[in-house]
């Protein structure tokens, strides 16, 4: 006689889809249906494709284009499952779909800590030193529920959002590994989910990119790790022209006393100081600019100096 199969429907995107995917078909679990997003033209598609998966799998699948549609509650309805999942599924969840069978959904950071919309731009973006995966019960109110695994990773100093994200995907990926047995037996812990602490974040646009030289060094650097690559970048424009910070370090101390004698001398914002791009910021730190763009093409430092002594003689 066979074993029982849980079956279970998933709402799944992104890298962290692609692995916790797998974890739930490694674990054995029978996915009946996946319910995920058609590519967007016009965004940056850097990562795994969950449709890939589903088809090299076998696995039925569907783009609804409203979570809340009624043809979607019928379709997982149909499929009987006894488990739901959510991994970095885009749409929020009706309560009506929710009440079909038991929903876990896997956020990417220390829950409480940075609920709500792209947690790993935001605590990067805010200095934390540490975050992670947390899988939690879903409830109507997002990133609410009782929490049901975590693992945290480092944030680095000089890490990305970018690098960040591929720690928090084997994060995620462990977390459910780890927890699955006692989730599919019933036995799975149940911790509170304390909503007094952390707080909620909105979802991130390329406009919240903009740079604010008169901010300390180290926020500007926070906001360009947060942004860098795949992501669209932290910018400053100047005379029309956008110019988006590639890569970057934060000046190291031991540069402090040059930098701050430099610094002294020049108003913040881009600079160019022995054939070397800086951005000089509020404090009097600076960011040493490794790679830097001019509406999307790459510009060297003897291009960005003859621009800026154009602006500032006028011409």
């Amino acid at each position: 006689m066979l074993e029982h199969r849980p079956r279970a429907v998933v709402f799944a995107y992104h890298n962290v889809g692609v692995r916790c995917l797998k974890v739930l078909l490694a674990g054995g679990v029978d996915v009946a249906l996946v319910v995920t997003h058609e590519d967007s033209a016009g965004e940056n598609i850097w990562f795994d494709s969950v449709i890939s998966v589903c088809q090299d799998q076998g696995i039925p699948y569907i783009t609804p284009a409203d979570a809340r549609s009624p043809e979607l509650l019928a379709q997982v309805r149909a499929a009987k499952p006894e488990l739901m999942f959510s991994f970095y599924y885009r749409h929020m969840l009706p309560a009506e779909l929710l009440a079909v069978a038991p929903a876990y959904n896997m956020h990417g950071s220390l829950l409480p800590q940075f609920r709500g919309r792209a947690p790993v731009n935001w605590a990067v973006l805010h200095g934390a030193d540490v975050t992670g995966a947390t899988l939690h019960e879903m409830t109507v109110k997002p990133d609410a529920g009782a929490i049901v695994a975590q693992m945290e990773v480092p944030i680095l100093p000089d890490d990305t959002a970018f690098e960040v994200f591929g720690k928090v995907t084997v994060a995620a990926e462990q977390a459910l590994w780890r927890v699955l047995p006692t989730l599919l037996d019933g036995t799975a812990p149940r911790l509170h989910n304390d909503l007094t602490q952390g707080g909620y974040f909105g979802g991130r646009k390329p406009e919240d990119g903009r740079i604010d030289w008169t901010q300390p060094a180290q926020t500007v650097y926070n906001l360009h790790r947060a942004v860098a690559p795949p992501y669209p970048g932290a910018f400053t424009d100047i005379d029309g022209v956008r110019y988006v910070v590639q890569r970057a370090r934060l000046r190291k101390a031991n540069h402090e006393h040059t930098d701050n004698v430099a610094a002294a001398s020049l108003r913040p914002g881009l600079t160019v100081v022995d054939n070397c791009i800086f951005g000089v910021c509020g404090d009097g730190r600076m960011l040493a600019i490794s790679a830097l763009t001019a509406d999307g093409e790459p510009i060297t430092a003897a291009q960005l100096q003859s621009r800026l002594a154009a602006s500032a003689s006028g011409h």
